[in-house]
């Protein structure tokens, strides 16, 4: 498995500052303030040579589909440079849409990446990205209004792994394979012929890579290590293809064809959401069969619903006298958002259903309602440290609900 690593966090960051944005910060019905005081941590992060309107993206994290992007600059400065002996150091930054919409006590992160690239990430408070980036950035203790320096080196330099990659590209960040080799020895008919395989080919493929897992001994680790995998395959094969089709250029005779590169653009990214979700049951499909697990995979219930998994079957949950409380059902969503839901409808003879999910760190607002509504959460236990510790004892792994559906059947 050594030749599967992508590297690490310190590739993508210097370090970060993080903190809570305060009243005065954040609303400008009290204060039409555009700086932050140049504390040690800053200094930290900085340095003490002033830099004079330097590019920095800002990015409000409120949630799917409510993300803002701005391009904007910040002066980092001293504002006695002409005093013999007194500091006083500031980070101004021009009004923005992201700072707009940011109130008081959503979390603040100000990131230099090692380009020199600065990031302002603004999520809101108790919010599940919060919680993400907390995780990410080593940052689970309290967070108050006053900046705290992050270093990333030593034990805070987290490995690149599924869980790492998913964050990183919420944030706009292509994690960079170092492992091209490796992977294109693997992918060579796929990109001689410039296409791309079933999502099934792909998922069967993954698996006869990833040798040394387990999905009788260890289902968690086995489930988490072909999604990786399969992730940077798929990723590495849609560079190369990509890179064909942008060569051959987009022309309607001598016109450029904005049309057509909007188009190619949206199927690139409706590819990648489609094709997540369907590897994520192939593999669990492939945990339930190496288990002697009984299912049947999008089956029709009632409402023409169709859940991702039912145990032991469609033809026990269609028998009346079969006991409701053998029943189970699971769906399968990648990130959850806001969607969870949607499960709630799904399967009517079963009270409380599962969810499986790949999502770190889901807020525990979000993981509360879910209770409530009699949904439990399923996750491969590496994802369980993500989320904060009232919220672990509740989570159910992998092997958990393997052997909870081989009981009832």
């Amino acid at each position: 498995m050594n030749n599967l690593r992508a590297g690490f966090l310190s590739q993508y960051f210097d370090g970060v500052v993080i903190k809570r944005l305060s009243a005065v910060e954040a609303d400008r019905s009290k204060s039409n303030q555009h700086e932050f005081n140049g504390t040690v941590p800053l200094q930290e992060l900085f340095g003490y040579q002033r830099l004079s309107d330097y590019p920095a993206r800002f990015m409000w994290l409120g949630g799917e589909n409510e993300n803002v992007t701005e391009d904007s600059i910040v002066t980092w400065y001293d504002a006695r440079e002409n005093h013999p002996t007194r500091t006083e150091y500031r980070l101004y930054f021009k009004n923005n849409p992201v700072m707009e919409i940011a109130s008081a006590n959503d979390l603040l992160i100000v990131a230099r990446r090692p380009n020199g690239e600065l990031y302002f990430l603004v999520a809101p408070s108790e919010s599940t990205m919060e919680s993400q980036l907390r995780w990410l950035f080593d940052a689970q203790e309290q967070v108050g209004f006053k900046f705290e320096h992050k270093t990333i080196s030593g034990n805070h330099d987290v490995e690149i792994d599924y869980v790492v990659r998913l964050i990183l590209e919420e944030l706009g960040i292509e994690v960079q394979d170092s492992e091209v080799g490796f992977l294109d020895s693997h992918l060579e008919p796929y990109i001689d012929k410039g296409v791309f395989p079933t999502t099934k080919e792909f998922s069967q493929l993954t698996r006869k890579i990833v040798r040394d897992v387990s999905a009788v001994g260890d289902p968690d680790s086995a489930l988490l290590a072909w999604m990786e995998l399969e992730e940077r395959l798929f990723k590495r094969l849609e560079r190369h293809i990509i890179a064909v089709r942008l060569e051959k250029g987009f022309y309607e005779g001598s016109e450029v064809d904005v049309d057509g590169f909007i188009q190619f653009s949206l199927s690139v990214q409706n590819r990648r959401k489609s094709r997540v979700g369907y590897a994520l049951e192939n593999h669990l499909e492939e945990v339930f069969l190496a288990n002697k697990v009984r299912y049947s995979r999008t089956a029709v219930t009632e409402h023409k619903s169709k859940p991702d998994f039912l145990f032991p079957g469609i033809n026990e949950y269609r028998d009346t006298a079969f006991p409701s409380n053998r029943l189970t059902m699971l769906g399968v969503k990648s990130t959850c958002k806001d969607r969870w839901r949607q499960v709630l409808a799904e399967a009517a003879r079963i009270n409380e259903k599962h969810l499986l999910t790949l999502e770190p760190g889901i807020s525990e607002n979000q993981t509360n309602e879910m209770q409530s509504s009699s949904l439990q959460l399923v996750l491969p236990q590496r994802l369980h440290t993500t989320y904060k510790p009232s919220q672990q004892s509740w989570l159910m792994n992998v092997r958990e609900f393997v052997d909870l559906v081989k009981v009832r059947q």
